[in-house]
């Protein structure tokens, strides 16, 4: 029986990773090995381990990442805590293959000691870009420590071979996540107002604002571009989901605290709105707003438009609902007006998904299952430009 450790470190790679978890719990030929970690054990990004015991899946391993602090000192302490906590947690284990999505600094500790435990790593959403954030290189870096790789795009696949991994290894079965709006029972409105406790008006905006942590000016000045825009606005109804714990979250968290304060009952804050909670917010509201990839990716399938804020996913691949905008208070309500305008709705109702259409667990499962893992750690780099081994150039045969 094949064992494969799944590592989840926040809410937002949970719900990507869902289906995926299902599909390898429910195998009987496959021994699911899940480990939780970074933002799910820590009480103010709301203890989010608690979604997944309720999912009814057995954990594995619980490894603490997280430092008080959200400096750099504290971010790269916790990177170390990683590695250690992973290490230890992998010659526990002993899995066959590592299951790693994305560029978050905790996934990059549990890369680090799956590659020197010499254990596979298959890794989802390589070769996309976010030029505004360290999680490009993060992202990257991953790409070279992997084996196997399930892009979600094919210009996603053409870079991570580019990067020198070999065509045969990389899969595009397009983005995991999609299978989370095709298979899911979302909320109607009442069942959403009872679950967030929260009357929606007649505009209804969805929020979420990360760190673009290759700003070294710090978030506080853009995020409040931000607000200023959103107080244009004094009818809508917000709900803010709160960022991710990377380098000056504290910061965005008490700005969005202060104006939901002066706005006293007209802006809803939490701390995760789980995998269901987020996609029936999306659905019952007008326009989602911020950086976060979700509106580039998943938001699309139920054809909402973004507001994408800033350089923070910059590079990403994005279809007609996404509206970019600059970090400037003018320009973004422009934007969210764009979004609010019955001509731009109806030019988005018949927008297709860049991305998939669903189905992409099932097939990464099955890869996983049947992919044979002999010789997969020694790979050999693939040179777009037929360089022989020994670095010198193929003879040309024409």
């Amino acid at each position: 029986m094949r064992k494969i450790c799944v590592v989840t470190g926040s809410r937002a790679d949970y719900g990507l990773l869902y289906g995926l978890i299902k599909e390898i719990h429910e195998d009987p030929e496959l021994c699911l090995q899940l480990a939780v970690t970074g933002m799910h054990l820590a009480p103010e990004y709301g203890c989010t381990v608690k979604e997944i015991e309720a999912d009814g899946f057995p954990i594995a391993e619980r490894i603490e990442t997280l430092m008080a602090s959200d400096t750099p000192v504290g971010v790269g302490k916790s990177v170390g805590l990683g590695v250690i906590g992973f290490a230890e947690a992998f010659a526990r284990l002993s899995p066959d293959i590592v299951v790693l999505l994305g560029d978050r600094f905790e996934i990059f500790a549990a890369a680090q000691a799956a590659l020197i435990a010499r254990i596979p790593i298959a890794h989802l959403h390589g070769g996309e870009r976010t030029e505004g954030a360290i999680d490009e290189a993060i992202r990257h870096s991953i790409t070279k420590m992997a084996h196997l790789h399930f892009v979600a795009t094919e210009t996603y696949r053409r870079r991570v071979i580019q990067l020198g991994e070999h065509p045969d290894t990389v899969f595009n079965y397009g983005a995991i996540g999609i299978d989370n709006i095709v298979g899911s029972r979302l909320m109607s409105r009442a069942e959403l107002e009872a679950f967030l406790d929260y009357k929606l008006r007649d505009v209804n905006f969805l929020i979420t604002y990360h760190p673009v942590t290759l700003d070294l000016d710090g978030p506080e000045a853009p995020l409040k571009e931000l607000l200023e825009a959103l107080a244009r606005f004094p009818d809508a109804g917000m709900i803010f989901t709160m960022p991710n714990a990377d380098m000056g979250n504290k910061a965005i968290a008490d700005l969005i605290r202060g104006f939901a304060d002066k706005r006293r009952g007209d802006v809803k804050v939490v701390a995760s709105l789980g995998r269901i909670g987020y996609l029936s917010a999306v659905k019952h509201c007008d326009v989602v707003i911020g950086n976060s990839s979700s509106g580039i990716i998943e938001v699309p399938v139920l054809k909402k438009p973004t507001v994408n804020i800033g350089d923070r996913q910059k590079g990403r691949v994005m279809g007609p609902t996404v509206i970019q905008a600059r970090e400037d208070r003018a320009e973004i309500a422009e934007a969210i007006r764009l979004a609010l305008s019955p001509a731009f709705r109806d030019k988005i109702r018949d927008a297709e998904s860049l991305y998939g259409n669903g189905g992409t667990a099932r097939r990464i499962k099955q890869t996983l299952k049947t992919y044979p893992l002999e010789n997969l750690l020694k790979k050999r780099f693939h040179d777009l430009n037929g360089i022989e081994a020994g670095g010198q150039p193929k003879e040309s045969r024409s």
